[in-house]
């Protein structure tokens, strides 16, 4: 299976599924001398772990990470870093009654056509589950983008119908609600509409809105590697990602020019600012020095109690099922922190291919 390696100079490759021993990743260009332990990747494992709370997956993971190489007295040692967790509650269960079945939303068919074979318990490698190696992935790549002053945080915008009130904004109660919502009135809401959906079998999707900030401009590739084009790659590539936009993203569609353009002026400290950022801080591929804001969106939960009409795909007879196991009737709160991290292991894949842009810089270096 190729397509399990992301990234330029900083590069990782993702491994494991859902129901082996483990997964884990490694982590290719990282410079050396950036503290890192444990702790530093753990606290970020624990945000997206399952069976934090009532609307996630009961799969009970401790997501327990272990670094095997690249550190050394607590800095990376500029080898690759690798990283391993430990699966510990796989139920497979769970999934034996459904091995010949393909079920609804999910990569059964596809998997099945393009391999002609797939493991069954809980999706394999097209599971939500590979994200935990992505998630500490990130946790590296955050700690330069923090040498760097650089910062992304991403929190859930909308559950269902539900949006979060911007004039209700508060950064701290992202961590303070199940739902990553920077609104606690909108978490309320979303608590009481999800406690409906749970009764009704059924689950639902959500946006995710992520801000980055402190990026000086010039950051990305103007053709084929555009920094937008890459975050979009790196959002995309996650298994519940059904569309991104940047900025005023498809409202941009019913505006006139004079009124989408941002334009810019020169402020008392003689930096190039803009009025506005409709553009979501990115210009011609490449970041202007705004913050880059975004939004994902993620589909329902395909996994879901409810009867759904199907296929057997070893007698190809038209089938009904019910999927049991333990599944999350929301996957977007546990979603905003693999966001964050592929974010950031793209900005920091731009970051070092930007130091090959002008000739001063490598001047500077050598």
């Amino acid at each position: 299976m190729s397509g399990s390696i992301f990234g330029t100079l900083f590069k990782i490759t993702t491994w494991g599924e859902s129901h082996g021993k483990a997964l884990g990743v490694v982590i290719d260009g990282c410079p050396a001398g950036i503290a890192l332990c444990n702790d530093d990747i753990q606290k970020e494992l624990e945000r997206r772990k399952p069976g934090n709370f009532k609307y996630a997956t009961k799969r009970n993971e401790d997501d327990s990470v272990d670094i095997l190489s690249g550190v050394f007295e607590g800095k990376t040692t500029g080898t690759p870093i690798s990283l391993i967790i430990y699966n510990n509650d796989q139920r497979s269960r769970d999934y034996s009654d459904i091995a010949d079945c393909y079920r609804p939303g999910h990569a059964d068919f596809t998997y099945t056509e393009k391999y002609g074979m797939r493991d069954y318990r809980g999706g394999g490698r097209s599971s939500g589950r590979e994200t935990a190696a992505r998630v500490a992935a990130g946790a590296v790549a955050k700690k330069i983008l923090h040498e760097l002053h650089i910062d992304i945080t991403a929190y859930t915008y909308s559950i269902g119908n539900i949006k979060i009130n911007t004039k209700n904004f508060q950064k701290e109660e992202i961590l303070n609600n199940a739902f990553c919502m920077p609104d606690a009135d909108a978490a309320l809401e979303a608590s009481q509409y999800l406690d409906e959906i749970i009764k009704c079998e059924d689950s639902v999707g959500g946006i995710i809105e992520c801000c980055v900030s402190g990026l000086k401009a010039g950051i990305g590739e103007p053709v084929f590697d555009k920094l937008d084009a890459s975050i979009s790659k790196a959002i995309m590539s996650l298994g519940a990602t059904k569309g991104i936009e940047f900025g005023l993203g498809f409202a941009a569609a019913s505006l006139k020019g004079s009124e989408n353009n941002d334009g810019f002026y020169v402020d008392e400290d003689h930096q190039v600012k803009k009025y506005s950022n409709h553009a979501g801080g990115i210009l011609g591929g490449m970041s202007d020095g705004s913050d880059i804001l975004f939004r994902a969106v993620f589909k329902p939960t395909p996994s879901i109690h409810k009867t759904q009409k199907t296929v057997n795909g070893k007698t190809l007879e038209n089938i009904e099922i019910n999927i049991n196991g333990r599944h999350d009737p929301i996957i977007v709160p546990r979603a905003v922190v693999v966001v964050e991290a592929m974010t950031a292991i793209t900005i920091v894949d731009h970051l070092f291919q930007n130091l090959l842009s002008k000739i001063d810089t490598i001047k500077k270096i050598y």
